[in-house]
């Protein structure tokens, strides 16, 4: 039995007719960017999420950039975040010509620590960005009384959250604005690049908008230095289809999750993920510890199951980010964590049989 980390397949197969037919109308009417589709989309993902504004982008990353953009961070700015994140939340910074700063996370859920995030803000800070990691909503309550105080925005990285809540409220909707990414492998995943902003604030979505669009709100007129960041109608399509199913998939991931609980309950060499009580979250990932983890994902790949490491190296030690001059030992909560997570395969059309043998196939390893 080889057992997926992600089965994209199987999701494919579900919106399949759904979106042929979809495809088959983009293609007759030749409406290829911009087209209806994308409207459709467009409002359906802002009711969705709960959002007054939505506006799809080719990308997270752009997404990221342009929602830092719009609340007005700029070149030399300071922009808080987390060490524990994808690459790209740090990148959108960066693109800006704004420096990330990075702080360590909490060692119960591995989500940004807030003390760490008030530690860090100076008075170059133009904005803070809290990541919902692995589809558990960040601690945003410290974090916007934060930002409120220094006097900044907090746009929220909501690639991995989608359709999760925070005392009843959704993730992308609990800062100014939010980016998130439509990767195949995500929640609401496309079949390519994708990625969209929500925000509540109509100025923010008008400033998104036009940035995406060359700068401009009216053709040939380019007010401002912008970007060519739409998504893709093709992507429109597949993401209305499988938006219709979100929340149906969102509550397959949380039995799978509750499942692998039971499971691992009598496995005291792994540490399951703790979930915060305030949050409804939606497993994106389900990354539990283990000790010596290159020989367990090792093992693991040898019997078939498609474990992962979501993320290895923490953002300080990357190549790319060595110039903050931050070493081994600047981050120890993230350091520690980077040696022992190990993602366990997740996806709403995981089986019972298949979380079962990938547990048994666990057990053996750490033994």
């Amino acid at each position: 039995m080889r057992i997926p980390l992600v089965d994209l397949a199987a999701q494919q197969a579900e919106v399949h007719a759904e979106v042929r037919a979809g495809l088959d109308e983009v293609f007759a009417t030749t409406a290829f960017v911009g087209g209806p589709a994308v409207g459709r989309f467009e409002a359906a993902y802002a009711a969705a999420v709960g959002a007054r504004h939505c506006v799809g982008v080719a990308n997270g990353t752009d997404a990221l950039e342009l929602a830092l953009r719009a609340v007005g961070v700029g070149t030399g700015g300071e922009v808080v975040l987390p060490v524990n994140t994808f690459v790209a939340t740090a990148e959108a910074v960066s693109r800006i010509g704004a420096v990330p700063v990075l702080v360590d996370v909490d060692p119960v859920h591995l989500l940004v620590d807030p003390a760490a995030v008030r530690a860090a803000v100076g008075p170059r800070t133009a904005a803070l960005v809290p990541v919902h990691l692995f589809g558990q909503v960040a601690p945003v309550e410290e974090l916007l009384k934060t930002a409120a105080d220094a006097g900044v925005p907090l746009v929220e990285d909501a690639a991995q959250a989608q359709g999760a809540r925070r005392h009843g409220r959704p993730a992308g909707t609990l800062g100014i604005a939010a980016g998130t990414s439509f990767y195949p492998g995500k929640n609401l995943g496309a079949a390519g690049d994708a990625g969209a902003v929500t925000t509540d604030d109509a100025a923010v979505a008008h400033r998104v908008r036009a940035l995406a669009a060359h700068g401009s709100t009216r053709k040939y007129r380019h007010d401002v230095v912008g970007m060519n960041s739409r998504l893709d109608t093709v992507q429109a399509v597949v993401l209305e289809a499988k938006l219709r199913r979100l929340a149906g998939w969102n509550a397959r991931r949380r039995a799978a999750a509750a499942r692998y609980a039971d499971l691992l309950r009598d496995l005291p060499a792994v540490r399951p993920p703790v979930a915060d009580p305030a949050n409804e979250d939606v497993w994106h990932l389900y990354v539990v510890q283990v000790p010596d983890r290159d020989r367990v994902l090792a093992a693991l790949h040898e019997a078939g199951v498609g474990a992962g490491v979501h993320y290895p190296v923490p953002l300080h030690l990357t190549g790319a980010y060595r110039h903050l001059g931050l070493g081994p030992g600047a981050f120890p909560v993230a350091e520690a964590a980077a040696g022992r997570i190990l993602s366990l395969p997740m996806h709403p059309h995981l089986t019972a049989a298949q979380q079962e043998r990938v547990v048994e196939v666990l057990r053996r390893a750490v033994a």
